[in-house]
């Protein structure tokens, strides 16, 4: 089942003009028409124009209302349609109103459309369209490109009709006409759902269903929705399908549009039958087969029946759904509506085969499989097409645009002279702007220092939390070695101690004043960096000199712990660094690695040289560390403490010391470890320029 998507400017008002539609034509009188709310109120409007003095019926006013009255009639009483559009295009050519001859060549092609010949139709709008372009309406052109592309559609041709269609939106978007994008854009969605393409369809309804929101016309909104329902519906998603066909039709209802409102009712009654819910899909049938009878649309009207005819049958009530199947069947004949002929198939078959009517079943049986088989192949065939010519399309658009790109160089001096009046314009505007610009300066001073303000709170902030670590750890870590030197001394100074006991912690004293005199240093250098900041000045720096100077500080507690130190760098490793701060990275560095390495183990220091930095390594074979050790021991604000193989004690601020060095000297520093296999602490540091290499 199709969509109702009428190929003809139906949604929301057609083109305006002073007073809308027509006249009695011949012996017509008022009950000739369709009586629908509009009808009256043109015939009205026309018997206030033909009381006029000044009165002629080659009036373009007259001609106009005539055709907007041809419209209305056209799902009421198709001979209207047709007396009204012949009229209106006799008095065109005889007032010579081109633009009223195509509108009545328009209605024409309407009409045969609406009656199955398909052929006079496209002869009549092609009528209309040579006229619209000599004239060069736009707005005209494309309400008959669309009826058009409707035209090609029912003949089957869906690849000149989808060409047609994205022609007339991009005339539409050229011109800026919404409403006619959103027409569109909806019958576009139409031949995806000829094909079952339901998921490309969906994509187009809902970009109609934006466009329509931006338009704000409820009618729109409510045409998009009902042809939206009768998709959802095929696609088997019924409760969605329903909140749809719901939400319009209480539009249409409000609004009295008949042949909407009585598609919507079919809808629905499409849905309860999908839900096998016989009763009441036929109650709804039944409600749009009341309003069709005021209307003369029998495309529609083949859908309603087969519906009507399916739902008896379900319903067990075989002979009323014959008396359906064959009314649709001749309605397709006469339109020549394959689809609708097969639809009609199906259901006598499965009538006459419950009858027992064996003959009559196979028949329809055969002549539903041979309409199927062809649909089938076409729309196979169509589907490629479809493909192709929106492709061949994309490129002609794409020529198009070269070519406007091509006019458009030629036009820069028309651009070069609006440059110069928009200078003369920003001149201007910078007199009226200067005091608002000025007004803006303040502002954003006061803004820059209220983020000072807010900036040196949060320093403040800061220097107190370091103020009150250097403290702890002044507390904690640097009084135990000293109040123990002191009690030392005091139990010697006393007598309590012999020389030779007092003789016999010395080395000991020593150990505990290199650490004391380590960690002051570390303090100093950290402090200094956290409260008042550092100044790094970078120079020619040799890395292996520094490393050979840490050895050495370090030799006696390698040899205590019977460690080996293994130095692998070159002598020529360059770097272009801060010494002093380097120094710092490599004693912590060493220094650690010492600590956390047990007797006999071994210490390698090496560097690897990249293309812009080199790469320092300090690896040991110590007692290693956890993930979650791993992961805080370059932490800032970290105060995280261990103790070392022969419990030496640090103050957790060494590895934050470090990697401020190293960042200061724009490298990065970072360390992997297994617990008991040891640690790699690794580090980069740039390489000093060759220009400096040479000058050294």
């Amino acid at each position: 089942m199709f969509s109702k998507v009428y190929y003809s400017v139906t949604k929301g008002p057609l083109t305006k003009v002073k007073t809308l539609c027509v006249l009695i034509l011949f012996c017509y009188t008022a009950s000739s028409f369709g009586q629908t709310n509009a009808t009256k109120d043109i015939l009205v409007k026309i018997t206030v124009l033909k009381s006029q003095e000044n009165f002629s019926e080659i009036d373009s006013t007259y001609i106009n209302t005539l055709l907007e009255l041809a419209e209305e009639q056209r799902f009421y009483n198709s001979d209207s349609l047709y007396i009204l559009a012949n009229q209106a295009l006799q008095l065109g050519k005889k007032s010579n109103y081109k633009s009223g001859q195509s509108r009545a060549y328009t209605k024409l092609g309407n009409y045969y459309s609406d009656s199955g010949q398909y052929d006079k139709g496209i002869h009549n709008l092609e009528n209309a369209y040579k006229l619209a372009n000599e004239i060069d309406d736009s707005s005209l052109r494309l309400w008959i490109t669309n009826d058009l592309a409707g035209e090609y559609g029912y003949k089957g041709d869906y690849a000149k009709a989808l060409k047609l269609y994205l022609e007339g939106i991009e005339l539409a978007d050229v011109i800026g006409n919404r409403d006619m994008q959103s027409i569109l854009n909806e019958n576009i969605a139409d031949l995806y759902v000829t094909q079952n393409d339901f998921e490309q369809a969906m994509k187009f309804f809902k970009k109609v269903k934006k466009i329509n929101a931006e338009i704000g016309n409820p009618v729109f909104m409510a045409e998009t929705l009902s042809n939206m329902a009768s998709v959802y519906a095929d696609m088997g998603e019924l409760d969605v399908a329903m909140f749809n066909v719901n939400g319009s039709i209480r539009v249409f209802e409000k609004e009295k549009i008949m042949d909407w409102l009585a598609y919507a009712y079919e809808i629905k009654g499409k849905v309860y039958l999908k839900q096998q819910n016989y009763d009441w899909a036929l109650y709804w049938y039944k409600q749009s087969e009341l309003i069709h009878i005021n209307l003369e649309d029998d495309r529609s009207e083949i859908a309603l029946l087969n519906g009507m005819a399916e739902a008896s049958l379900g319903a067990k009530n075989d002979s009323i759904s014959q008396v359906y199947a064959n009314k649709a069947l001749n309605l397709s004949i006469k339109l020549d509506y394959i689809s609708g002929t097969k639809d009609c198939a199906k259901i006598l078959y499965v009538i006459y085969k419950n009858k027992g009517d064996y003959k009559k079943s196979l028949y329809f049986h055969e002549l539903f499989q041979r309409l199927s088989d062809t649909l089938s192949r076409s729309d196979n065939q169509k589907s490629l097409t479809l493909l192709k010519t929106k492709f061949e399309y994309d490129q002609q658009k794409e020529q198009l645009i070269l070519e406007n790109n091509k006019a458009l160089a030629k036009q820069k001096i028309y651009v070069y002279a609006s440059l110069i009046v928009l200078l003369i314009f920003l001149c201007i505007t910078f007199l009226v702007r200067r005091n608002e610009k000025t007004q803006k300066k303040l502002n954003k001073k006061l803004l820059s220092k209220q983020a000072d303000l807010e900036q040196s709170e949060v320093h403040l902030r800061e220097v107190n939390q370091t103020k009150n670590k250097l403290f702890s750890i002044i507390g904690h870590d640097l009084r135990g070695p000293i109040g123990a030197f002191q009690g030392l001394i005091k139990l010697f100074k006393e007598g309590e101690m012999s020389k030779e006991e007092f003789l016999g912690f010395v080395p000991k004293l020593k150990t505990d004043i290199d650490n004391i005199a380590f960690t002051l240093n570390n303090l100093l250098s950290w402090g200094q960096t956290q409260m008042n900041g550092s100044t790094t000045s970078p120079g020619i720096t040799s890395l292996a000199l520094i490393v050979e100077e840490n050895i050495g500080l370090h030799s006696e507690i390698a040899a205590c712990k019977s460690i080996t130190l293994i130095n692998t760098i070159a002598p020529n490793t360059i770097t272009y660094s801060d010494s002093n701060q380097i120094d710092i990275v490599i004693r912590n560095l060493l220094s650690n690695a010492l600590k956390f390495t047990s007797k006999k183990g071994i210490i390698t220091i090496g560097a690897i040289q990249k293309s812009q930095y080199w790469e320092v390594c300090i690896r040991d074979t110590g007692i290693g560390m956890n993930e979650e050790t791993l992961g805080k021991i370059f932490d800032k604000d970290s105060t995280h403490t261990t103790y070392g193989t022969n419990d030496e004690k640090g103050t957790g601020i060494g590895l934050s010391l470090c990697k401020e060095m190293v960042e200061k000297n724009n490298g990065i520093i970072w360390a992997d470890s297994t617990v008991n296999k040891g640690s790699s602490f690794y580090f980069t540091i740039p390489k000093a320029k060759k220009e400096f290499k040479r000058s050294a």
